[in-house]
């Protein structure tokens, strides 16, 4: 008979990994399809697996997917990835959990988590909308540089958008 906590385990493991999935897939910009063209893979095996409805999903279609963001993060600087994100792309095993391990451990994608975040909204905006964005942030990152005056921030402010 099966035991029933090791398939929970199992569950909420790979839920575990469809949310991370999805946040690399996202941190890279990348639509279901998209990462799905680039895997080899339907993009129904990747909606499947982001949403933790993957517990049967074939090993292949997880090393393909895997394989296809890592080609993609290490377009990335390396300095804005978090030490986790570097580590993973240096490593080549597929983070199956240990023995007892019941949760797929997730790690930031940035190295500061802001970055990740202001990439994600960057992402979820429509694109004739994201130099709007891009101003205020110029906008907002020259007021708060330290050592300028007011005046001197208002004019580079200006400048910048």
């Amino acid at each position: 008979m099966i035991n029933e906590n090791a398939n929970q385990d199992w569950r909420e493991w790979m839920r575990g990994l469809g949310r991370q999935a999805r946040r690399i897939r996202e941190f890279l910009g990348l639509s279901q399809e998209q990462i799905a063209r680039a895997a080899g893979v339907s993009q129904g095996a990747v909606s499947r697996l982001e949403g933790g409805r993957g517990l049967a999903t074939p090993l292949l279609v997880v090393v393909k997917l895997n394989v296809a963001m890592r080609r993609a993060l290490r377009a990335y600087d390396p300095d804005v990835l978090s030490p986790e994100a570097r580590a993973i792309l240096e490593r080549d095993d597929l983070h199956v959990p240990d023995s007892g391990a019941s949760r797929f451990v997730e790690y930031p994608m940035a190295k500061d988590v802001g970055v990740e975040e202001l990439v994600r909204l960057y992402r979820g905006l429509p694109e004739r909308q994201r130099d709007k964005m891009l101003g205020v942030v110029r906008a907002t990152a020259t007021a708060l540089a330290p050592g300028e005056s007011d005046n001197d921030a208002r004019l580079r402010a200006r400048e910048a958008s």
